[in-house]
């Protein structure tokens, strides 16, 4: 019979392999599956398509990141810069404290058998505390976990107080809400930036009439594109980002040589002293702007079912982190050197773009916005499951869309839903400056 189908009574430790990249331990009638490793080429290969699933979302994060800084009016550029290299401080040191120390270094190793997201962590914590945390008072732990000979103060509070144990699982719902609700706005957020580029060729009537239904049916596709699996998603849209972020990067370059060639010091903490001491309350407020520089960030978490963690760190920390910090050290170059913008909503991406090459960047844009997307999407798809796994989410169809990487998963239901609130968001906010500042609001929250 077949190990996965859970029938007859095997024996305690008896190991088969199912799969090219999985094995299956049984002890008793509980079935542990363990991710064999893997081989330097298949990582390399997760690893690219990563780029087209995970990445999508912060590597088009350079769209409107210095537009919605700007865009509130709670902060001016002026001639002394000193706000512009404020911002690029400010987002090197985000970008360097958030998704490379936090999540490559750290987030990332607690994993749930090879699953991430908030409930993976939430479930890891109850089997560490042993306490009746999941629903039905299941108390679950790891093959080969031994309990602590001593226990910690926060671990015995825990076992304890039956109080904190409901307010652990009010954090990870809240923090589930939090990531959905991300899965909501941001496809709305990047394609509405992406599109917002034709503002600077065609006149405001135009552009007002144009951007809502372009918006909106850009959407219809990417959604529909779902039930292809992340396998085939993450093939058609890997070179998408590769190509995006290869253009940012040669962009930024370009515009560091020609514009400002001593750009880099901005990225001293320094200046983001002198930013906060001249803007005061404004530079508090222009902070949410500042924080989408991060936006997708979580879906390294989130989607790490979906990969394995070497595959992350490597796309991350050799491809997705130095493009970024070129795209942000080229836009701040380049606006350094220019003060009379018509107006101030200009200031951002297209505008460090070169007047000859901008269409054909604004149509990579466009469908880098559309990958951009995805890493919520199939963040959201997971979080779904293991809600579903844990008897907090209602039972809906998960169809597994890979025979090698057990995480790849497409829930069709939330994958409609998921579309509906996305279209309506779009018709409701209208313009990329409310949608960032809901966007900016609910991700300073997570």
């Amino acid at each position: 019979m077949d190990a996965e189908s859970g029938g007859g009574a095997p024996t305690v430790g008896m190991r088969r392999k199912v799969g090219p990249l999985w094995d299956c331990h049984f002890i008793g009638f509980t079935v542990w599956r363990i991710r064999s490793p893997r081989p330097w080429s298949a990582e390399l290969l997760l690893a690219y398509q990563s780029l087209g699933v995970v990445y999508g979302d912060v590597a088009t994060a350079p769209l409107y990141v210095f537009k919605s800084a700007f865009a509130g009016g709670d902060i001016e550029h002026s001639a002394g810069n000193e706000e512009i290299y404020g911002v690029l401080s400010l987002v090197f040191w985000t970008l360097t404290l958030i998704p490379l120390l936090k999540y490559v270094f750290l987030v990332l190793r607690a994993d749930d058998h090879g699953e991430g997201g908030t409930f993976a962590l939430y479930s890891l914590i109850c089997r560490r505390v042993r306490v009746g945390l999941l629903p039905g008072g299941d108390v679950r732990r790891s093959e080969g976990m031994a309990p602590a000979p001593r226990l910690s103060s926060v671990r015995a509070a825990l076992e304890r107080h039956r109080v904190l144990q409901g307010l652990l699982l009010l954090l990870a719902l809240l923090g589930t809400c939090m990531v959905i609700g991300d899965g909501v706005l941001t496809p709305a957020v990047s394609v509405v930036s992406a599109v917002s580029g034709l503002e600077l060729s065609l006149d405001n009537e135009q552009h007002e009439y144009i951007l809502l239904p372009v918006t909106c049916a850009i959407l219809v596709g990417l959604f529909t594109l779902q039930h292809y699996g992340t396998h085939r998603v993450g093939f058609l849209f890997a070179p998408i980002v590769c190509v995006w972020l290869l253009c940012i990067s040669i962009i930024g370059v370009y515009n560091i040589i020609r514009w400002n060639p001593h750009v880099y010091q901005a990225l001293s903490p320094y200046y983001m002293y002198k930013f906060l001491q001249k803007t005061r309350t404004g530079g508090w407020m222009s902070l949410g702007g500042i924080l989408l520089c991060v936006t997708g960030s979580e879906a390294m978490y989130a989607d790490l079912g979906h990969f394995s963690q070497s595959s992350i760190k490597i796309a991350f920390t050799s491809v997705v982190y130095p493009a970024l910090i070129l795209a942000y050290m080229g836009q701040t170059a380049y606006i350094s050197r220019h003060h009379n913008f018509e107006n101030i909503n200009h200031i951002g991406f297209y505008v460090s773009v070169p007047e000859k090459i901008r269409w054909p960047v604004l149509v990579i844009a466009i469908l880098a916005a559309v990958v951009g997307s995805q890493a919520v999407i199939t963040g959201t798809f997971s979080i779904i499951k293991q809600c579903c796994s844990l008897n907090c989410f209602p039972r809906v169809k998960i169809v597994h869309t890979s025979s090698t990487v057990h995480g790849q998963i497409y829930i069709p239901e939330i994958n409609w839903i998921l579309m509906i609130l996305c279209l309506a968001v779009t018709i409701g906010f209208r313009d990329t400056k409310h949608l960032t500042n809901a966007q900016g609001s609910g991700l300073s929250v997570h």
